[in-house]
């Protein structure tokens, strides 16, 4: 939109986000980030809609077809990740999500009654195969929301704490983002010790804020971006899932770059690993502790 009101010569862009949603502070912060000069037109804060019926009343009136009606009136957004339901019964936290809502995914009692196994291939953290065959991002996610949503994968219900500060309740299908983060966590869990795993989902939480909150273009995304591209460099190796009736499980992972030693890790005899040497760790480990108690007890 930046690109385009550049090269038509105009002064302000416009977006049809509504004045309750996180939408419009992402298009707007945006806006800033590349052009902050530009005016922005939101109509929703403006005119006097106030609601889904009343847009379709006007709508209506105006001869502008659209696949809503007041009878299945959800607000949905859809990508190459996602598609998201709103609105209609959803608005009460209490009503089950009807079975025809769902639109990229069967209801799981519907799915097939026999598992499928998919082999997710993955070089330096970027997932890059589907059973042995290499595809695009795009591709690949397609395939990957097609797969998963024939068994019922990657169904969200829930209520979130919006940036205007409100709570919403929405319904979320994500088939192929469910299998990619199931896959991509259990390599993680191969190929991380233990301090950059947790470092890690400290800064997937944060990173996952302020793309919510529209940062999109902060420095501090971009930093993090660097950080994850440093800290998965080596994971790499694949992981085979088993999908089955809503259900992604894991069957097996392998890792060039694995930190599990069955030589250390084996109840048999271990060269490596002494286990009379964990007497000493554990009176080490657990000093404070007995500090604690021997102030608490006078001794």
């Amino acid at each position: 939109m930046v690109d385009a009101a550049k090269e038509v010569g105009a002064d302000a862009v416009s977006h049809g986000c509504t004045g309750k949603g996180n939408d419009q502070v992402r298009f707007e912060l945006t806006f800033f980030a590349l052009n902050p000069e530009l005016q922005v037109v939101a109509p929703w804060r403006e005119w006097e809609i106030t609601g889904r019926e009343d847009a379709i009343e006007y709508a209506k009136k105006h001869g502008v077809p659209v696949p809503v009606s007041k009878k299945s009136i959800y607000s949905r957004d859809r990508n190459l990740w996602h598609l998201s339901h709103e609105g209609d019964i959803l608005e009460d936290p209490a009503n089950e999500p009807r079975k025809e809502m769902y639109m990229m995914s069967v209801d799981p009692e519907d799915a097939p009654n026999q598992p499928e196994y998919l082999e997710i291939g993955i070089v330096s953290g970027v997932t890059i195969s589907v059973n042995g065959r290499e595809l695009s991002p795009a591709a690949l996610l397609t395939e990957l929301n097609e797969i998963g949503g024939r068994h019922g994968i990657g169904r969200v219900d829930m209520v979130e704490n919006r940036l205007v500060g409100m709570k919403s309740r929405g319904v979320y299908e994500t088939p192929g983002g469910t299998i990619l983060w199931a896959a991509a966590r259990e390599l993680e869990s191969l190929t991380l010790d233990r301090e950059a795993m947790q470092t890690k989902d400290m800064f997937a939480l944060k990173y996952a804020e302020l793309v919510y909150n529209g940062h999109w273009f902060d420095p501090l995304r971009q930093s993090i971006d660097k950080f994850m591209e440093e800290i998965t460099k080596m994971t790499t190796g694949s992981v085979t899932l088993k999908l089955y009736k809503g259900s992604v499980t894991v069957a097996s992972r392998k890792s060039p770059n694995s930190l599990y030693r069955e030589d250390i890790s084996s109840f048999e005899n271990g060269a490596i690993y002494n286990q009379a040497d964990a007497a000493g760790f554990i009176r080490l480990y657990g000093l404070p502790t007995r500090v604690r108690a021997m102030l608490e007890k006078g001794i």
